[in-house]
């Protein structure tokens, strides 16, 4: 029936002329042409096609029947294959290519999750194949296929395992690897353009669309992916996905070097009808930096001519942008990119002039964002890491001011410990023979102590909250009280003694009394209170908030526990605390 339906049109139309056909006909074609696929009746459906009295029809109403075409490809029903090959194969060589596009990329869009990479690598050559046929005005239509086709591939999740990546189980990897053979024609093209010429215009339409394409691919995909080491996957697609998107930069007149510097040299000189930030989205540039210099790929084509540090300052502006996110993705990246951008710089060779740059001030911030704030602990011990590696790097001045501002703002016990911890071993450094220096030592040192060695709230600090700052602080006093003399007193510690004492050790020791006495007395009626509750056949519970967070319930054990362990940290304080009173004591008791 429907092929009688599809014969009836097609005779009726070849005596229409001047191709003015109807809504009527383009709706009968479509439907009895589509039921015949479906049916099976492929094979009759191709005669009626590539019958030459039946050009200007197949010209006009063809592309129409791709959506019931590419549905039976994707089903790989083997006796209709080859006869829907060919009907295709037919209307790409006959029909209107700018309406063949159209038809394509609407199939590409309305692809399901589950046929997303059988449909692109189905319909990638067809497609390069329409887009070819334009000729010299296909850069537009180029982009706009681009632009579909990873949109969709964006839609495919990530292998994570090497055995993931091997069996493909997502399809992404053939995806990537079918479109690097879709895009290589074009940029051939523009590769024959750059030989002719020996330069191309920045903005050649095609090299636009390339250049969007790569960008596009460096943040989606591949700033996605964890790409694999050659030892571990020795044959990785998404690796030469990732290599071939460089080499395209390369080929399209993009330098990589140029890239990398682009923020830091501020260019603004881009003409044409792209916005500089569009055109070369920061997330993009930070993969490619992530593959330059943490997989090395393309190195062959990259000059190491760069100093290390211009490398680092170059990276910075990515790594910030990379470890200001909260993907786990992003913030492995950022971690590995700053890393190994630190690793190639001399030990104690930055410059203190870099802490007046934006970047070297908000990525130490992010970076304590992952220490305190990241629910990965392999993540957060790889920043503590980066973060003591980012130290060892300033020069001595350097490190001095890098810690003053990290003390007034990371605004975290943990963190200010962690710093106060680096000031003693810049002090016992400098202490040593033929190390001394101004910052760590004497009139400048001191500034820094009295940022250290402060209670921000007096007595009524929470000293329990504050710990990790507290310990460090007091064990910091009594290494320099022991270490430095008071007869040499190279750090200026004895001098500033006596307002330690008062503005320090003293309100510390009140707090510290003030803490034992309200937690012994709240141990003591916890007790009294289990002893009365004991006899109860159910066990009492009570609910702690701390921080405006309420803590799951307790019992009174569990509670008892709590002030016996705050109780103990306080005598951990107060040892500490002992003995730097005692070594005062020792130094102003008179001699007998």
């Amino acid at each position: 029936m429907a092929l009688e339906q599809l014969s009836d049109v097609v005779q009726r139309c070849q005596a229409i002329k001047d191709e003015s056909y109807s809504s009527q006909d383009y709706d009968l074609f479509l439907a009895a042409g589509r039921t015949c696929i479906e049916q099976g009746d492929s094979a009759q459906v191709l005669s009626i096609l590539v019958d030459e009295k039946n050009k200007s029809i197949v010209r006009c109403m063809g592309w129409n029947l791709l959506g019931p075409l590419v549905q039976m490809l994707l089903k790989k029903e083997d006796k209709n294959l080859p006869h829907c090959h060919a009907i295709l194969s037919h209307l790409l060589e006959v029909c209107s290519p700018k309406e063949l596009l159209v038809g394509l990329l609407e199939q590409v869009e309305e692809a399901d999750s589950a046929s997303i990479a059988e449909t692109l690598t189905l319909l990638l050559k067809p497609l390069q194949t329409v887009l070819l046929r334009l000729g010299m005005k296909k850069a537009s239509s180029v982009g706009m296929a681009l632009s579909t086709l990873l949109s969709q591939v964006a839609r495919l999740p990530v292998p994570v395992t090497k055995e993931q990546e091997e069996d493909d189980v997502f399809g992404l990897c053939c995806c990537c690897t079918a479109l690097l053979q879709f895009v290589k024609p074009f940029v051939e093209e523009i590769k024959e353009i750059v030989k002719d010429n020996n330069r191309i215009s920045k903005d050649n339409e095609l090299r636009v669309e390339l250049l969007k394409f790569c960008m596009k691919s460096l943040s989606e995909p591949l700033l996605e992916v964890q790409l694999k080491d050659p030892d571990t996957l020795q044959k990785s697609p998404l690796r030469d996905f990732a290599t071939e998107i460089l080499m395209i930069l390369s080929n399209i007149g993009e330098s990589l070097p140029d890239l990398l510097s682009r923020n830091v040299l501020k260019r603004r000189e881009v003409p044409g009808f792209l916005e500089e930030e569009v055109r070369y989205p920061k997330e993009s540039l930070a993969c490619m930096c992530h593959l330059l210099f943490v997989n090395h790929i393309a190195v062959d084509i990259f000059p190491a001519v760069l100093s290390s540090v211009f490398v680092l300052q170059c990276n910075m502006e990515y790594i910030e942008l990379l470890l200001s996110r909260t993907e786990g993705s992003r913030l492995q990246k950022g971690l590995e990119l700053y890393e190994k951008s630190l690793v190639r710089v001399e030990d104690n060779s930055l410059p203190v002039d870099l802490l007046e740059l934006k970047t070297f001030f908000s990525v130490p911030q992010n970076l304590v964002k992952v220490l305190t704030l990241c629910p990965d602990q392999t993540l957060r011990t790889k920043g503590l890491k980066v973060f003591q590696l980012s130290i060892d790097k300033f020069s001595t001045e350097a490190k001095y001011k890098f810690f003053r501002g990290m003390l007034k703002t990371s605004h975290h016990a943990g963190v200010e410990g962690y710093i106060i911890k680096n000031i003693k071993n810049q002090i016992d450094f400098s202490l040593k023979p033929c190390n001394g220096n101004e910052w760590f030592l004497g009139k400048h040192l001191l500034p820094l102590l009295r940022l250290v060695l402060c209670l921000p709230h007096g007595p009524e600090t929470d000293l329990l909250q504050n710990l990790d700052r507290i310990m460090e602080s007091l064990n910091l006093l009594r290494y320099m009280l022991i270490r430095d003399k008071e007869w040499e007193n190279e750090t200026g510690i004895w001098t500033e003694l006596y307002k330690i004492e008062d503005h320090y050790l003293k309100p510390m020791r009140t707090g510290l009394n003030m803490s034992k006495a309200h937690y012994e007395a709240e141990l003591k009626s916890m007790k009294a209170n289990k002893k009365i509750t004991s006899k109860d056949s159910q066990a009492s519970v009570c609910t702690l908030t701390v921080d405006n967070e309420k803590l799951p319930d307790m019992t009174p054990e569990m509670q008892i526990q709590v002030l016996q362990s705050a109780l103990f940290t306080f005598d951990l304080i107060e040892s500490v605390l002992a003995r730097i009173e005692e070594i005062i004591e020792a130094k102003e008791r008179p001699l007998s």
